[in-house]
C-alpha cells in the first residue's frame, strides 16, 4: 500500500514511491520522467511527480503534473489534497479555499477545517474563521495550535483581551509552547507577571524542540526587557536568533549582489523607457520598506484618506515573481534583474493583471487607490514597475539602530531572515539604502521618501508632500488614523489604534554596549 492509498503493482512505480518516502525526490522525479516518456498518460504517475515538485518547490510544474493526473483519471485524496496545498502555496487563497473545503466535508479532518479558517484570514473573511475556530475548539479544545491562530485572528481584530485569553488557553495545555507565549510577549503592553516568568524560565529549561526554545527565549527577553533587565535581555534575544539562524542558510551577499546587479543594470534610459499607460481602473500604493520601519503606521495614516483603502500585506508579488523565475530559469541561468529586463510586455501586463485580480479578493470599497504593504516588496520595485506601470511607491525610514535592533528582538519568521543576526539585518538596511539612493539617482521620484521621526514629530508636514506625490487632496482624518476601524495583522497592530507617540523611538539605547556588530556594519548611517 502506498501514500496514494492503492497498491502499487508497477515495479518502476513502485521504485520511486520507495524513493519518495525516502524523500529522495530530485531521483524519484527523475525516473518518474523516464517512465512517463513512455507511459504519458498514467495519472499514477503524474500524481507522484506532481508531489515530487511539489516538495522540490517547483509549484508551477507541480500544479500541470497535479492537473494532468486529475484529467486522466486520478481522484484518489491524496492528489485533490496535494493540488490544494500547491494552489495555497502559490498564494491562490480563492482557488485553493473551494478545495479545502470539499476535502474537508469529505474526511471530516479538523486539521483541513483549520486550512480552511486561515485561509477564509487569508481571503479577508475573518469573522468566518473566528467562527469556525470556535467550532474547531468546541470539538478540539485540547489543541494548542488552534487556540494560537485563534489567538492570532482575535489580535488581528484588535480583541486583544480575548487574544490573550486565547494563548492563555494554549500555554495552559502545553506550558512548553513557545508561540504561545510569544504571542503574549509580541502584544505592545505589559502583560507578563512573576509567575509568567518563572513559569517561561521553567519550560525552556526543559524544552528539547527548536520550534519552542526560539520563541520562548523572545518571549522571555521581552518580558526581561519590561522590567529593565537588560543584559539578561539580550542574552535571550541572541539565543533566540541564533536558534532560527541554525535551520536556515541564509547569505547577506545574495542581496548585496542583486542591489548591486540593479546599479549597474538599470539607468535612466531604461526606467524611462518603459510602458506609462495604466492596467485597470485602480493604482496600487507600495509601501516599501525594511520591516519594523513604521509602515503599518503610515498605512493606517493613508488609509484614513477617504480615497485610498488599505488591504495590508498582500503576498502576490513575490509569488508572481516566484512562478516567473521557476519558467525563467528552466531555460538556463539567469537573475532576477536579467529576467525582469527582458520581459517581454504581453506576459508583463498578464502578471500586473494577475496581481490586481488576487488584489481585488481583498478590496470591500472601489476607492480609486489601494495599499499594499508588504514588506519583502522594498527589492522588488524594478518588478512592480514593469509590471503596474501605474502604481505608485512610499518608502519609509526609521533610523538605522532603531530599526535593525527592533528587528533583531521580533520572532519573525524565516521570511524574515536576515534580522536573525545583527550582522545580516545591517547589511539589510543598507542594501535598502542603496537600492533607494539609485533609484533616486536614475529616476528622481518615481519613490516618495518619508522620515519615521520626521513623521512621528509633525504628521501633517511630513504627510503634506505624499497627498502631492498621489495628487490627492488634503484631508484631516490623515491625522484621526487611530478612529480607522480594521483588521491589522502585524506586530504593530496595537500601536496604530492609538494615536501618535515615541514609544518606538531609541529602543536600542539600553542595549548599547552589546551593538558593536551592528554599527560595524551601518558605518556612518548608524
Amino acid at each position: 500500500m502506498n501514500n496514494y492509498g492503492t497498491i502499487s503493482t508497477n515495479p518502476a512505480l513502485a521504485r520511486a514511491q520507495g524513493l519518495i518516502d525516502s524523500e529522495q525526490y530530485e531521483q524519484a522525479a527523475q525516473l518518474l520522467v523516464g517512465y512517463l516518456r513512455q507511459n504519458p498518460n498514467d495519472h499514477r504517475a503524474l500524481s507522484k511527480i506532481g508531489f515530487c515538485a511539489m516538495r522540490l518547490g517547483a509549484l508551477g510544474q507541480a500544479e500541470h503534473f497535479l492537473r494532468s493526473a486529475i484529467a486522466r483519471g486520478a481522484r484518489d485524496f491524496e492528489a485533490r489534497r496535494n493540488l490544494a496545498a500547491v494552489m495555497s502555496q502559490q498564494e491562490r487563497p480563492l482557488e485553493a479555499l473551494p478545495m479545502f473545503e470539499q476535502l474537508a466535508a469529505e474526511s471530516g479532518d479538523h486539521s483541513l477545517k483549520a486550512i480552511v479558517a486561515g485561509l477564509l484570514e487569508k481571503t479577508g473573511r475573518s469573522d468566518d474563521a473566528r467562527a469556525l475556530y470556535k467550532e474547531l475548539l468546541e470539538a478540539r479544545a485540547d489543541h494548542p495550535p488552534l487556540w494560537l491562530a485563534y489567538g492570532h485572528s482575535l489580535r488581528s481584530a484588535g480583541e486583544v483581551d480575548q487574544a490573550i485569553a486565547a494563548y492563555r488557553q494554549a500555554i495552559a495545555i502545553d506550558d512548553e509552547f513557545g508561540e504561545a507565549w510569544w504571542g503574549i510577549a509580541s502584544i505592545k503592553r505589559k502583560v507578563f507577571d512573576e509567575a509568567d516568568i518563572a513559569a517561561m524560565r521553567q519550560s525552556l529549561a526543559i524544552a528539547i524542540d527548536p520550534r519552542n526554545q526560539a520563541p520562548l527565549n523572545f518571549a522571555l527577553a521581552r518580558a526581561l526587557h519590561d522590567r529593565g533587565e537588560y543584559e539578561a535581555a539580550f542574552r535571550h534575544y541572541d539565543e533566540g536568533n541564533r536558534i532560527r539562524a541554525e535551520s536556515l542558510n541564509y547569505n547577506a551577499e545574495e542581496l548585496t549582489q542583486e542591489v548591486s546587479e540593479v546599479e549597474r543594470l538599470v539607468d535612466a534610459a531604461y526606467l524611462s523607457g518603459l510602458p506609462k499607460e495604466a492596467l485597470g481602473e485602480s493604482t496600487p500604493i507600495f509601501i516599501v520598506s525594511l520591516p519594523r520601519s513604521g509602515s503599518t503606521l503610515l498605512e493606517q495614516m493613508l488609509g484614513s484618506h477617504p480615497s485610498i483603502e488599505p488591504i495590508g500585506e498582500l503576498p502576490y508579488i513575490p509569488a508572481i515573481l516566484r512562478s516567473f523565475m521557476e519558467m525563467a530559469t528552466r531555460r538556463g541561468e539567469i537573475t532576477v534583474t536579467e529576467a525582469i529586463m527582458q520581459l517581454p510586455d504581453q506576459q508583463a501586463q498578464a502578471f500586473g493583471r494577475e496581481y490586481l485580480r488576487r488584489a481585488q479578493w481583498h478590496r470591500t470599497t472601489d476607492r480609486p487607490f489601494f495599499i499594499d504593504k508588504l514588506p519583502h516588496n522594498w527589492s522588488n520595485i524594478l518588478l512592480i514597475r514593469r509590471i503596474l506601470p501605474q502604481a505608485r511607491f512610499i518608502d519609509i525610514r526609521r533610523p538605522a539602530m532603531d530599526c535593525c535592533f527592533s528587528n533583531f528582538t521580533q520572532s519573525f519568521t524565516s521570511a524574515h531572515a536576515s534580522s536573525f543576526a545583527l550582522k545580516d539585518v545591517g547589511h539589510s538596511y543598507v542594501d535598502n539604502v542603496r537600492l533607494m539612493d539609485h533609484l533616486q539617482k536614475v529616476a528622481p521620484g518615481m519613490v516618495h521618501h518619508v522620515d519615521y521621526s520626521a513623521l512621528v514629530a509633525d504628521a501633517q508636514s511630513e504627510l503634506a508632500p505624499v497627498m502631492e506625490y498621489l495628487g490627492l487632496p488634503w484631508d484631516d482624518a490623515l491625522l484621526q488614523f487611530h478612529q480607522l476601524d480594521r483588521v491589522v495583522r502585524t506586530p504593530s497592530s496595537e500601536q496604530v489604534r492609538r494615536p501618535l507617540n515615541r514609544d518606538g523611538m531609541e529602543v536600542w539605547r539600553p542595549y548599547s554596549e552589546w551593538l558593536d556588530p551592528l554599527r560595524e556594519v551601518l558605518g556612518d548611517l548608524a
